[in-house]
């Protein structure tokens, strides 16, 4: 199957198969679609939100593209497993895992109500590691994780401390997983966003703020979802194939 010039072709068990954890909103919705685009089929993972997950599976397949909506919470190891178990089921083997399933909560390290300090490290580290574990275990050769950190993590603005040192732990992950698979023909690979118009992103913020950050980088605007899905299905392609153990800062030039 051939849908333009940069898509992957179906493997001889089948389609070459993509997980997306969050991937029902935001970042997640644009790599599922993008993935979709070129060639492959996509499990879209999603949490709470089974509306916006069967939307995302609708615009994918209503653009001919093959995907199936599955719920699971990223941090419950039992789910994961099922998770893949159902990407298997489907469509025979996994190629390409996405983790973008993430939560941020913004405060003063000093203000940071400790309940939410939890909930970050749950989904963002707990989860990481899961679906990172699951993936060294399932990932076919030729195949990619690709995980989500943040620019912050550079930058290290006010009120991202709790949050960036979440991301801090995914980035310390990324070369050590790429060296446990040494042999297997696998890519690991993390994407660092900067200001990314996304709900999550623009939840609790002013204009004022949103307009400071959409200047910080040197292209003076806000990233936006499909800017980082490019990003990803490059990471996640033959053509990105020898990029491997990278944090990448998708940020147009902040830092």
């Amino acid at each position: 199957m051939t849908t333009n010039a940069n898509t992957t072709t179906d493997t001889p068990a089948g389609p070459r198969t993509a997980i997306v954890t969050g991937g029902s909103r935001g970042i997640g919705r644009a790599v599922s679609r993008k993935l979709a685009e070129d060639g492959l089929a996509v499990v879209v993972n999603y949490a709470r939100d089974a509306s916006a997950a069967d939307e995302t599976v609708a615009a994918i397949t209503g653009a001919g593209g093959r995907a199936v909506a599955v719920r699971a919470d990223v941090a419950e190891e039992k789910e994961t497993a099922a998770l893949f178990d159902r990407a298997e089921q489907e469509y025979g083997g996994v190629d390409v895992v996405v983790n973008s399933a993430g939560r941020m909560s913004l405060s003063t390290i000093a203000d940071l109500d400790l309940s939410d300090l939890d909930a970050m490290h749950r989904t963002n580290i707990r989860g990481t590691f899961v679906v990172a574990r699951e993936a060294a275990r399932r990932l076919r050769a030729g195949g990619s994780f690709v995980g989500f950190s943040t620019s912050v993590v550079g930058t290290q603005f006010p009120t991202y401390g709790a949050y960036a040192a979440s991301k801090g732990a995914v980035e310390a992950m990324t070369m050590i997983l790429a060296r446990e698979v040494r042999g297997r023909d696998i890519t690991v690979n993390t994407v660092a966003p900067g200001p990314t118009a996304t709900d999550l992103f623009l939840t609790g913020k002013t204009e004022e703020q949103i307009d400071r950050l959409a200047k910080t980088p040197p292209l003076e605007r806000l990233g936006t979802p499909e800017d980082i899905a490019e990003v990803v299905a490059f990471l996640s392609s033959p053509a990105g194939h020898w990029v491997n153990g990278q944090i990448l800062r998708a940020n147009g030039g902040m830092i």
